[in-house]
């Protein structure tokens, strides 16, 4: 059977998980795999828990569901760790990549992770001071490219600015790019 890497984002309606999933997958389909990428939403409404999904692979992907056991959780908005059971279904490999100031070390206690690895990133405070908007799904796609080492970080700067382009001015797409570079050389892991 085919190493399928599954990611599963965590954020609220309005924050850019939907299109940090589905980005992704267009990223790894540039890089000539195959993904898929999509949300599940709850209360279709800006502030509410919603979780998508990436999955990337070398080979043809044949199932189509959610993501129960996931290599990867990508954490927006870490006021989801109360209301939502954000570290189920991980195991001892996962990867747990969460938006906050914590360390890493921080982290793990505050939320009482108990298997995996934590990485953290301060995702808002960078969409603002680059992109002057909270919107941290761009700097995770950051994070996220140093955490899993593939998509490669030039593949989803090469795909941010393609698509970018043709939607916004210059100086957002620079400011995505800046936001995706940074998170890339800031993340933490334990």
């Amino acid at each position: 059977m085919a190493k399928i890497t599954e990611i599963l984002w965590h954020g609220r309606g309005g924050q850019g998980a939907k299109t940090a999933a589905t980005l992704l997958a267009e990223v790894a389909c540039s890089e000539g795999m195959y993904s898929q990428g999509f949300p599940e939403y709850g209360p279709e409404r800006m502030g509410a828990p919603m979780k998508g999904y990436t999955r990337i692979s070398e080979d043809p992907i044949r199932v189509h569901s959610g993501i129960y056991h996931p290599d990867i959780i990508a954490v927006l908005d870490e006021t989801l760790f109360e209301p939502v059971d954000i570290v189920g279904g991980s195991g001892d490999g996962t990867k747990l990549i969460i938006n906050t100031p914590c360390s890493p070390a921080e982290a793990r206690q505050k939320y009482n992770i108990k298997n995996g690895e934590v990485f953290t990133i301060e995702a808002t405070l960078i969409s603002i001071e680059e992109m002057k908007r909270d919107m941290p799904n761009t700097p995770m796609l950051g994070a996220l490219a140093k955490v899993a080492g593939s998509p490669s970080l030039d593949a989803i700067i090469t795909d941010l600015t393609k698509k970018f382009t043709h939607k916004f001015p210059p100086k957002v797409v620079e400011a995505n790019i800046r936001a995706v570079k940074r998170a890339f050389k800031e993340v933490k892991s334990e």
